[in-house]
């Protein structure tokens, strides 16, 4: 087993591990926000449709929110990571512009886009022009803290809104749901720390290392698990990963899989599992399981836990987060900065 410990010392300069540690309170924390934010007036029966405009880590939790909320909402939930809303857009329409720093160029067009069709607007953000902006409209705003990257915020995107939507009426039950889930993340975190012996986010980094590592979830509530997996390795390990969902990737993607002695010691494939997984899908993943590993490449089938769905969606997040820290440290790269992220932003404000 390499000596993390020390790894985490000479590349983590910034605390992502802290961060990712300390994601329990920052969950509880969202959750207090979330229940004092100021609201605007909303009759959910009028409402047709919910938009979430933004993009990565302040995307994500409108995704987890979407999916989490797959069969209680009663209106469709949609997440724009564009310039431009759907044009069904309008007056009917319930749209939450989510960009933690508040300067998100996609995110603010889509804001200007959803005011000129009318839309009910409420924003969530740490600061910048989207809070200027929303209060000079006199929007409503939830404002979150700020510094930290967009993705270790998930607390602060993700658990205001969810709160938000209950307390207007789109949901039931969420607050004991919360309650639950914090309290086993705060477990959970311990199978994933440092000083835990066989743990399984540094198992599964170490057979990351060096290879295209594919995530696969259930649609009905882990696809936007398997969304944020990929996408934190991607950022903090900076490491090409991608995602699919079952049942859909059975009838594409899973054909991919026929020519693969020239590929299959560059690829790790990890399916998450959920006891909420349409019966059919669950034996889809373990027949794909079968099939992959006939084709001489790992396959890691990891299972969700806690009490309720929202605790089991983050015990894979837990799982998620820390396998790309680590990953991360395998790989001698600080997890926090993403700078060709920056590079593009600076290249697209010449233009």
């Amino acid at each position: 087993m390499p000596d993390f410990a020390s790894l985490k010392d000479k590349y983590d300069s910034e605390g992502m591990y802290d961060k990712i540690v300390d994601f329990p309170s920052q969950f509880e924390e969202g959750w207090e926000i979330g229940k004092s934010a100021d609201l605007p007036d909303v009759d959910p029966g009028v409402i047709k449709n919910i938009v979430v405009c933004g993009l990565g880590g302040s995307a994500i939790g409108g995704d987890l929110v979407r999916s989490y909320l797959a069969y209680q909402l009663g209106v469709p939930m949609y997440i724009c990571r564009h310039y431009k809303v759907p044009e069904y857009v309008n007056q009917f329409s319930l749209c939450i512009i989510s960009s933690y720093s508040g300067n998100t160029e996609e995110t603010l067009s889509a804001y200007d886009d959803a005011r000129s069709r009318g839309a009910l607007i409420f924003a969530i953000t740490s600061n910048g022009k989207l809070r200027e902006k929303a209060l000079a409209d006199a929007y409503k705003v939830i404002e979150i803290p700020p510094g930290f990257p967009p993705r270790a915020a998930l607390g602060y995107s993700f658990v205001p809104m969810l709160v938000a939507l209950a307390r207007m009426g789109f949901c039931k039950g969420v607050n004991s749901d919360i309650k639950g889930t914090i309290e086993f993340m705060r477990e959970n975190v311990k199978n994933f720390t440092l000083d835990k012996k066989d743990n399984p986010a540094m198992l599964a980094a170490q057979k990351m290392h060096n290879r295209f590592p594919l995530i696969y979830g259930g649609h009905d509530y882990i696809d936007a698990v398997a969304v944020r997996f990929k996408g934190q390795i991607c950022e903090n390990a900076k490491q090409l990963a991608f995602f699919n969902f079952f049942p859909e990737f059975n009838h594409n993607e899973l054909v991919g899989w026929g020519e693969m002695e020239p590929f299959k010691d560059m690829l790790y494939t990890v399916i998450l599992k959920d006891k909420a997984d349409h019966d059919r899908v669950s034996i889809r993943m373990k027949i794909v399981a079968d099939i992959i590993r006939g084709k001489g490449v790992d396959a890691l089938e990891y299972e969700s836990s806690g009490p309720n769905l929202l605790a089991r969606m983050f015990s894979l997040i837990q799982f998620g987060d820390f396998t790309s820290l680590y990953l991360a440290l395998l790989n001698q790269v600080d997890p926090t900065p993403v700078k060709v992220i920056d590079y593009l932003k600076n290249k697209l404000s010449e233009v």
